[in-house]
């Protein structure tokens, strides 16, 4: 018997009522039963810096990485920041990268979801985010793009979808991503148990 894919899902954003938290909340409950959903958090990660790596990387890095290294794919969900990904976010990145050589990203499919307040749902960082996945080496998804704006007003105060239209979206991208894992995960990631 053949084991759900381990995903890690990484939110961009640090606040505890972010809306991109309840995206990705709304997400697990929906996801397929072949995509087994956890979160990684990033928010006590200190800042990259090369100086700490050689002394020893910090216990948060160490949790972060084996965290990651374990997982067979990735979703980002994620607000943007000025045209970019929220400076935590990329901080990860970075963290999840080092030392050189030894990526926990690397061959891990991907995909983003980004979301916003305004009309063009986050469209600029989530290609920001996909240019660091290019170099990552993480086969993102291509389709269905998911960048939803007018994102505060898509749940309701229990983390419901108010809308069956937000739902059926929401059900579409994850089922794809569901299916862009199986097709592109390596072969030994979903061994029998």
């Amino acid at each position: 018997m053949s084991r759900p894919y381990d995903t890690a899902i990484i939110v961009g954003s640090l606040r505890a009522a972010s809306v991109n938290r309840l995206a990705a909340e709304a997400l697990v409950r929906i996801a397929p039963p072949s995509l087994a959903m956890r979160f990684v958090e990033i928010g006590d990660l200190p800042l990259y810096n090369e100086d700490l790596e050689e002394s020893g990387p910090p216990l948060p890095w160490t949790r972060f990485r084996d965290e990651l290294a374990r997982a067979d794919a990735v979703l980002f969900v994620t607000p943007e920041y000025n045209r970019t990904v929220p400076g935590a976010l990329k901080n990860a990145i970075d963290v999840g990268s080092r030392p050189y050589g030894a990526s926990v990203w690397s061959g891990k499919p991907a995909a983003i979801m980004t979301l916003s307040p305004g009309g063009i749902g986050g469209f600029g960082a989530n290609h920001s985010l996909r240019q660091s996945l290019v170099f990552l080496d993480m086969p993102a998804m291509q389709q269905p793009e998911a960048y939803v704006g007018g994102a505060y007003g898509l749940f309701d105060d229990d983390g419901a979808f108010r809308s069956d239209d937000t739902r059926a979206f929401f059900a579409r991208f994850i089922d794809a991503f569901g299916n862009w894992v199986e097709r592109t995960a390596a072969p030994a990631a979903r061994s029998a148990s």
